[in-house]
């Protein structure tokens, strides 16, 4: 049995990789199951772990006569670090293997926590203009309106910065990216820059949209974690609300000045164009990942997946499969090759999903939706229609990527009897809860020297 120092400090440990898994945007089932792997490899046999949306508990009793442990950890801020998940998923795996004993395992996590980033904090706002930049030029945006995204989004990451230092919620940081997204399209349609401010409008809602967490929402749900999931749904909704909200405010601004933003259609797509959609899908998704803190190794493929996405996508949607299932197909595709890619080049495949997705976002849906709804009358109804499209859109990306991942992973023994514990699959963290002979007896080693 450990000792009760050796046992706070393993707690303690697992708590904190939970920590950093569940503000990175990993599901509910992989932060539990890591944590389980973590202390069974260091001697804690079935201890009870509960993950909800802001906080993590831990506790083991040895014995009924025995007092129990019990830790909690609150989860105080949630960004988008790839980074740092990738290390500590680096670290989880090492642990497991025997590598790392716990003593060492604790300073790594630390070194990873205060560590800053190689990559400069103005580089990163320059990583989110490209990103829109690729959003513009997957629309068919000339090369003015790609210029004015670019900026645009530049700007909005700066104010929203500056309004996360002053520890304002993000709904109100939505809701300013929106308006500042099309005050500054309503300016340049008023200056004669652009023709259709739309495109600029639909670019940058599509950057407020990749932070929100409507892939781990769906992921919590399946794998029958609903309180976590209804939270990060209901943080979702309040978020998109907060596009909207801003969104609209600034439409309103434009019919003040009389400056008309026409909607938006594609229209039907033909094969000429979808090459440039393919780049443009391409830049958007390598820049989110660059933005993200993302490996630099794992940028390049996951601009060719989603590249290959969009052209699975819209290969189905010019044979008049409409929208929702064409994205769901793509983002099929995306769950497939993931988990393939991310072992290749040593990610999570959390990172490779999610950035891949990001240039099939519903962006358009939603700001077709508010042009309509801001004409009022009978096109009420017609933009109400768009935003259950976007709805839909969302859904299917969500249960596409994990569909992709359920078929995608490698059913191993150990993996076996982790999927029917969790009944999901592992988007973060090793696929299995036991250790191999040698890890323990060197966790065993380890515990007997700390007491």
């Amino acid at each position: 049995m450990l000792e009760a120092r050796s046992l706070n400090l393993t707690l303690d440990f697992c708590l904190r990789v939970g920590e950093i898994l569940l503000s990175s945007g990993a599901g509910a089932a992989d932060v539990t199951a890591t944590m389980q792997t973590l202390a069974w490899h260091y001697g804690v046999r079935h201890p009870e772990i509960d993950v909800t949306f802001t906080s993590l508990s831990m506790s083991y009793q040895a014995s009924p006569e025995e007092p129990p442990f019990f830790q909690v950890r609150h989860v105080k801020l949630r960004e988008i670090d790839y980074e740092d998940l990738t290390l500590v998923d680096h670290l989880v795996r090492e642990v497991v293997r025997g590598d790392v004993d716990l003593a060492e395992a604790r300073t790594r996590l630390a070194r990873i926590v205060s560590s800053g980033h190689s990559t400069p904090r103005w580089a990163v706002s320059l990583g989110w203009g490209a990103m829109c930049a690729g959003v513009a030029i997957l629309l068919g945006g000339t090369a003015t309106v790609v210029a004015i995204a670019f900026a645009a989004a530049v700007c909005i990451d700066r104010l929203q910065l500056v309004m996360a230092r002053r520890r304002m919620p993000f709904f109100y940081q939505q809701v300013a990216g929106g308006a500042l997204a099309t005050i500054l399209a309503v300016v340049a349609a008023w200056t004669g820059m652009v023709e259709n401010p739309a495109l600029v409008v639909t670019a940058n809602i599509i950057m407020l949209l990749a932070g929100i967490g409507f892939m781990g929402a769906l992921q919590d749900a399946l794998s029958g974690f609903y309180l976590t999931a209804g939270a990060r749904l209901t943080e979702a909704l309040l978020a998109t609300s907060g596009i909207i909200a801003g969104v609209s405010g600034g439409l309103t601004i434009a019919n003040v000045f009389d400056v008309q933003i026409d909607r938006l259609d594609l229209g039907t797509t033909g094969w000429e164009s979808v090459t440039m959609l393919a780049v443009g899908a391409a830049i958007c998704a390598s820049a989110f990942a660059y933005a993200s803190y993302a490996p630099k190794r794992i940028i390049l493929p996951i601009g060719l997946i989603a590249a290959i996405a969009m052209l699975i996508s819209q290969s189905f949607v010019v044979q008049g499969f409409g929208r929702a299932w064409p994205t769901a197909f793509a983002a099929f595709f995306v769950g497939l090759v993931s988990y393939t890619v991310a072992g290749r080049v040593r990610v999570p495949p959390l990172v490779v999903v999610v950035s891949a997705v990001v240039p099939m976002l519903p962006g358009l849906s939603i700001y077709r939706g508010l042009a309509l709804m801001a004409e009022g009358g009978a096109a009420t109804s017609q933009g109400l229609l768009a935003m259950v499209t976007a709805a839909s859109v969302a859904t299917a990306l969500s249960s596409g990527v994990i569909l992709g991942e359920y078929v995608a992973q490698p059913i191993k023994r150990e993996g076996r009897r982790l999927e029917s514990r969790l009944a999901g699959p592992r988007l973060v963290g090793p696929p299995r809860t036991r250790t191999t002979r040698r890890a323990r007896k060197a966790a065993a080693r380890a515990a007997a020297e700390l007491s």
